[in-house]
């Protein structure tokens, strides 16, 4: 089967084609802002206008704006194209990045949050051993972390832990979508935000 990958959490913005466990064509930019401008027509330019009979795409944490557009382009070339559309959290792409550069190695994944928070979750063996957390870096620090450090605030979280940790700095890539493992893949679309909402609904702001 073809699988269609989109990745858009982070300030990356990413796809791939993958046929039989092989990236038939990638994309991968460094974006900052502006995934709702760059994504339909990077899809556009791939074979067979990415056509797939699969779409895998990141349910975050993350950009919240930009992992709302990667859910809203999958969802509707699925229905499209009669696809099946499976998210990934998108932590669990990182660690399995990691894992690809150090195999066997237990890995904390530490990517920018919001409001100088930073998301962290621990992944062993590609699979979380503890639950996602939007933490302060003091906290973060506090909490403590495997040996091997990946993501985008891993120099960051090093040099406060002051202890010699493998940092291993990167953002997600869809071409490398095909490692995580597939039973973190589901067909609950909803967005992983790793921290509460910023604004109080009406009705609790009539309480206060």
């Amino acid at each position: 089967m073809r699988v269609l990958a989109i990745e858009t959490a982070s300030e990356a913005c990413s796809i791939a084609l993958i046929e039989g466990g092989r990236v038939i064509a990638r994309d991968h930019r460094l974006i900052g802002r502006g995934h709702a401008e760059a994504l339909v027509p990077m899809i556009a330019a791939l074979p067979d206008k990415g056509r797939a009979g699969r779409i895998l795409v990141s349910l975050g944490p993350g950009s919240f704006t930009g992992v709302r557009i990667g859910l809203a382009t999958a969802r509707a070339l699925g229905f499209a194209w009669g696809a099946e559309v499976l998210g990934y959290p998108t932590l669990a792409l990182v660690a399995a990045q990691a894992r690809a550069e150090q195999p066997g190695a237990a890995v904390t994944v530490c990517m920018n949050g919001g409001h100088g928070e930073w998301f962290v979750q621990d992944f062993i063996n590609g699979l979380p051993d503890n639950a996602l957390r939007s933490l302060a870096p003091a906290a973060a620090v506090e909490a403590g972390a495997h040996k091997a450090i990946a993501g985008n605030r891993t120099k960051e979280l090093a040099a406060l832990l002051d202890d010699g940790r493998l940092v291993i700095e990167l953002l997600p890539d869809a071409g490398e979508v095909g490692m995580v493992p597939e039973n973190l893949l589901t067909a609950n679309l909803a967005p992983i935000y790793g921290r509460g909402a910023d604004a109080k609904p009406m009705a609790e702001r009539a309480r206060a």
